[in-house]
């Protein structure tokens, strides 16, 4: 296995913002709009997902009484809305970022969320900019498919095993795996366990360019 750490691809949501918890409300607030009340059984299906995922959702829990396309875009305003009133890095993340920008490390980040949101997050995130960004809707699927990650790498021109992607559920670690990469999970409103080519820390002040490298090259 190669030792050059190539490239480290992040997810957005819930890994380098905190967002999760304003995509749970967004989703929630539209689920009471049509009388219903998340449960646990229905995290699989918001967490990490698309936003066209959730709306066909909650339109099946609601039998008909809602139509997925408009409560997709629904879901999709009053999400944007509350990302660009309340968006917050998570702790390490601006570190971490810095740290790569300055080992000259290439970034990507890869989002299962609408491009207004990405940007956004972007303009957020400050100087240390990504080297590409891929959205929802700009692959044939999204995640938990490899394709958004398997887009990122080919625009890198960058070698599976010799990447880490950085990811918050067990929807982004789905794809990311599935797309042959390196795994270091930050749990956010799930868990996700320990595994092969999958290190799993409490946050992103744990981490720096180093066990990132370690992590590449199988160490």
């Amino acid at each position: 296995m190669s030792t050059e750490l190539q490239a480290v691809l992040f997810d957005m949501d819930g890994t380098l913002v905190d967002t999760e918890r304003l995509w749970r409300r967004a989703v929630e607030e539209e689920a009471l709009g049509l009388g219903l009340a998340l449960a646990d059984e229905d995290l699989p299906f918001v967490l990490g997902r698309a936003i066209a995922d959730t709306a066909a959702h909650l339109a099946s829990r609601a039998g008909g009484r809602a139509e997925p396309g408009r409560l997709g875009a629904a879901l999709e305003r009053r999400f944007t809305a509350l990302v660009r009133g309340q968006v917050v890095p998570l702790p390490g993340a601006l570190e971490l970022l810095a740290a790569l920008h300055a080992a000259g490390v290439p970034t990507a980040l890869v989002s299962a969320s609408p491009r207004p949101v990405v940007d956004t997050v972007l303009g957020a995130l400050g100087p240390h900019g990504f080297t590409l960004s891929v959205a929802e809707g700009e692959t044939p699927r999204t995640k938990p498919y490899p394709d958004p990650y398997r887009a990122a790498l080919a625009a890198l021109g960058a070698t599976p095993a010799a990447c880490v992607a950085v990811e918050d559920t067990p929807t982004g670690v789905a794809s990311a795996e599935a797309a042959g990469c390196t795994v270091l999970a930050v749990p956010s409103l799930a868990a996700i366990t320990p595994g092969p080519r999958r290190t799993v820390v409490r946050s992103l002040l744990e981490v720096d360019p180093a066990l990132l490298r370690r992590l590449a090259a199988g160490v």
